[in-house]
């Protein structure tokens, strides 16, 4: 059965030194309560694979204070204190990525594309000791396929079958990390029975989804609040 009757049984079986995938972009989409769940289950020397590493208080921020994250795959990490400090202090291993980057090697995981070569960070930091070659006179940069043990992901509705529709913007990092792990879990807001779902709509088949789990009482938060001077 793909239907989980609880974040606990939802989680069951990631483990200590685990690769996860983790959906979102900023605090748009983020599988939060899936987060909170592996805060409880308390695994540690997690690596992380995510746009960004969430606020202070909120997402994947809450595992960072909890000391729980051991390596961060990311392509911006500005919104986070406590990233900074324990990246400064040689707590937190960071990788940092273009965005496009860390999309297309998700992308490529998925797919079962081991490595594709992309001109962003050629001549950059990024690219020093890593393969380059010249295509038309332009060069590019080597870069591997992304996999993970899980991926948490987080669907507006979802069926029984796995199958899973995203909420505009909150699509996101999620369709492709859904596709690139050994084991996808989602966390969805509505559960329809199997055929609930208008076919032409579903945004990723029922195929890459092992789990799924409804959840509820949701905050809309904002993660930078601006007001006019």
């Amino acid at each position: 059965m793909k239907v989980q009757s609880s974040i606990d049984s939802a989680l069951e079986g990631i483990h200590d030194g685990a690769t996860l995938m983790v959906g979102g972009f900023g605090l748009v989409g983020i599988p939060e309560k899936l987060i909170l769940g592996l805060r409880e289950k308390g695994v540690k020397g997690l690596t992380v694979i995510s746009n960004n590493c969430g606020v202070d208080d909120c997402g994947l921020g809450i595992l960072l204070q909890n000391r729980q994250i051991r390596k961060m795959v990311s392509s911006y990490v500005g919104e986070n204190r406590e990233f900074e400090r324990q990246f400064l202090s040689g707590e937190l291993e960071v990788e940092l990525l273009p965005q496009g980057t860390l999309a297309e090697r998700i992308r490529a995981g998925g797919a079962g594309i081991p490595a594709f070569y992309t001109p962003a960070g050629v001549g950059t930091p990024l690219a020093e000791g890593r393969e380059v070659r010249c295509f038309n006179g332009r060069e590019y940069l080597l870069e591997t396929g992304l996999v993970a043990d899980f991926a948490l992901v987080k669907a507006w509705k979802g069926d029984g079958m796995g199958n899973l529709v995203y909420n505009k913007t909150s699509r996101n990092f999620n369709p492709m990390m859904a596709t690139a792990a050994k084991v996808t879990i989602a966390e969805v807001e509505e559960l329809l029975e199997p055929g609930g779902l208008d076919p032409a709509f579903i945004h990723t088949p029922g195929v890459y989804v092992q789990r799924v789990v409804r959840c509820d009482d949701y905050e809309k938060r904002i993660e930078r609040r601006t007001v006019r001077a």
